[in-house]
């Protein structure tokens, strides 16, 4: 007997790193309609078609953006809640996603 035996364990490397755990992201509460318009704000003149009001999750969010961008054949990203669909694909990108099932509205001019 070395008198360690009754001692609690201190240090254990038997799990590793201890993460803690992600809590799904709920979707965001909207008034139900999706906004899609044309920006060229802060990109030297280059239009982007942006698409905003999506009641979708983070990920769901990505999976959308990825359908959108292959059906324009452009590319884009997703920053914060909005999708950015570069080109002016407003009218493309309405009568898709109307037939989603979204309801959608142009927005701007």
């Amino acid at each position: 007997m070395n008198g360690f035996d009754d001692l609690d364990i201190v240090f254990s490397t038997d799990k590793g790193r201890i993460k803690p755990e992600k809590k799904p992201q709920a979707a965001p509460k909207g008034d139900g309609i999706v906004r899609v318009g044309r920006e060229t704000k802060g990109r030297k003149g280059k239009g982007m078609t942006v698409v905003a009001g999506v009641p979708l999750h983070p990920e769901g969010l990505k999976d959308l953006a990825k359908t959108l961008k292959q059906k324009c054949g452009t590319g884009g990203t997703v920053k914060g809640r909005t999708i950015e669909i570069q080109g002016d694909f407003r009218d493309l990108l309405v009568a898709e996603l109307q037939s989603m099932g979204y309801t959608v509205k142009k927005s701007g001019g």
